[in-house]
């Protein structure tokens, strides 16, 4: 249980570290409106819990219908987006249009932003989730859901320290393509496709 809530966390920093400037933004468009973190903290975990039942409903869903043989080509998901992301970043320069600015602060907002932004985690985490057993998707889950509130307070953070929140928008385009594509790979050679 220590190493899944080990690769939880590990997984977990890696999928959301865009959200950090997602979430950061709605910090500083909400700066003196009342009740901004409650509802920026709820939204979060709605948007955030669609993600979670997307990627444990196709994850089961998977693999009912799939063979053990086939379960680890599904690592290629990652590397595809990871390979797409980066593809993103040298052909637009990162043009990362994430527009929350003429959206208003609710929950409703940050739970559809932090769906619409989840994609990419889902694609992830079905991987992951269809390499482990129940117990260790659980106890994913379970980490994931405790993150969700660790990563809105870094977010806050980050909203209050401009310095921080310039260098993480500066490389996150860089360590999230990277991170998928090694997670891609893993996920591959350890369950050995392509005779790997």
């Amino acid at each position: 249980m220590i190493t899944s809530a080990l690769q939880a966390i590990g997984l977990f920093l890696v999928t959301n570290i865009d959200d950090i400037i997602v979430l950061s933004l709605f910090f500083a468009r909400g700066a003196g409106q009342r009740g901004t973190t409650t509802k920026i903290v709820v939204g979060q975990y709605l948007g955030f819990g669609a993600i979670l039942l997307a990627s444990v409903a196709v994850t089961f869903g998977a693999g009912l219908f799939l063979p053990d043989d086939a379960i680890p080509y599904f690592g290629l998901i990652p590397l595809a987006l990871g390979l797409w992301a980066a593809w993103q970043v040298w052909r637009n320069g990162d043009d990362d249009d994430d527009s929350v600015a003429d959206r208003p602060i609710s929950a409703l907002t940050v739970a559809a932003v932090t769906f619409a932004n989840g994609g990419d985690n889902i694609g992830v985490y079905v991987p992951v989730f269809l390499t482990v057993g129940t117990a260790a998707v659980v106890a994913y889950c379970v980490v994931f859901l405790a993150l969700v509130l660790v990563l809105v307070l870094a977010a806050k953070f980050v909203a209050t320290r401009k310095p921080i929140a310039e260098v993480l928008e500066r490389w996150e385009h860089v360590l999230f393509p990277l991170v998928l594509i090694l997670l891609g790979l893993v996920i591959l050679i350890e369950g050995g496709a392509f005779g790997l």
